[in-house]
């Protein structure tokens, strides 16, 4: 039988508990601004994470290193281009990168100010994806700006800005390129509805793709020492480039260590943790993971940002 008398205790030592009550958050208040807001979250667990890296991001452009943004397409139809453009303009994005579907989204925005088709209902008449005015500008875009020497992502840039689309103000590629930042899109070919069309050029894609790739892997040699890493909602694709151009930059001789990643995701997805929060800052760094949706964690943490630059 268990004896209770034979329980050994202890009396608590400082040190012992991980939560202060000087950790906790200010209780909520009427016409509290945001600064004052951001400063009320508790200094626990997420709300101490989320600082941190508002800090990095900060001392990454006062130290003149990187701050790359990559995205996924769906980060663009939660209507955030708006947020990610300011970021630009005030010089604290210094690097652009997208999946190949990024581009679709951020088109059709520029040119109509709307997007993101009704799948389901499409796919079940084989519709899903066949904009031909979609298709036709991005596979002749693609083609004229490769065929001339620049990158995917640039090729599209050019296109937006030479066709004067209506809302171009509104697409995140069209001021990348007006910022003189590096702009890089990386694509899977058949992962993308314009993929199915007959003007699609694989092998131009594929050879702007990897323009993009090389260019993502001068920014990434930058990364050392300071430099941050933000990845919002991709899931596969940006994870496994940022990866492959991390070990090409390394396996090429450049130290690339102690620099802040972080991934921002709905639900938590295997790869990023491994390939963005994990893995790349074994060797020095710090790696984070956010969940929750992307309408309201980038506001967030951009208002976070803009209020504290100098």
């Amino acid at each position: 039988m268990i004896n209770f008398k034979r329980v050994k205790t202890y009396l608590p030592k400082k040190g012992t508990f991980k939560v202060s009550k000087a950790d906790f958050a200010c209780p909520p208040k009427e016409k509290r601004s945001f600064a004052n807001f951001y400063q009320s979250l508790p200094n626990i667990l997420k709300g101490k994470d989320l600082r941190d890296i508002v800090d990095a991001v900060l001392k990454a452009r006062k130290n003149n290193k990187p701050v790359i943004f990559m995205c996924g397409a769906h980060v663009i139809k939660c209507g955030l281009s708006t947020v990610i453009n300011e970021l630009i303009k005030k010089n604290i994005i210094t690097c652009l990168s997208l999946n190949g579907a990024g581009i679709i989204h951020d088109f059709e925005i520029a040119s109509q100010g709307r997007t993101s088709e009704d799948v389901a209902s499409s796919l079940s008449k084989g519709t899903f994806g066949m904009n031909k005015k979609t298709a036709a500008f991005l596979n002749q875009a693609i083609a004229k700006g490769v065929s001339k020497g620049l990158g995917l992502g640039q090729s599209v840039a050019r296109a937006i800005s030479k066709q004067k689309l209506p809302f171009r103000n509104l697409s995140i590629i069209h001021q990348a390129a007006s910022s003189g930042i590096p702009l890089t899109v990386h694509v899977a070919i058949g992962t993308d509805v314009i993929h199915q069309h007959p003007d699609f050029n694989a092998g131009l894609t594929a050879e702007g793709s990897m323009r993009d790739f090389r260019t993502l892997v001068e920014v990434v040699r930058g990364l050392n020492q300071s430099g941050v890493l933000l990845n919002f909602g991709s899931a596969v694709i940006l994870p496994e480039v940022f990866l492959k151009a991390l070990n090409l930059a390394r396996n090429l001789g450049f130290k690339v260590k102690d620099f802040t990643t972080a991934n921002f995701d709905m639900i938590y997805q295997y790869r990023p943790a491994e390939n963005i929060v994990r893995r790349p800052v074994i060797p020095g760094g710090k790696g984070y993971y956010f969940i929750g949706h992307h309408e309201i964690m980038l506001p967030l943490l951009a208002q976070a940002v803009i209020e504290k630059v100098k």
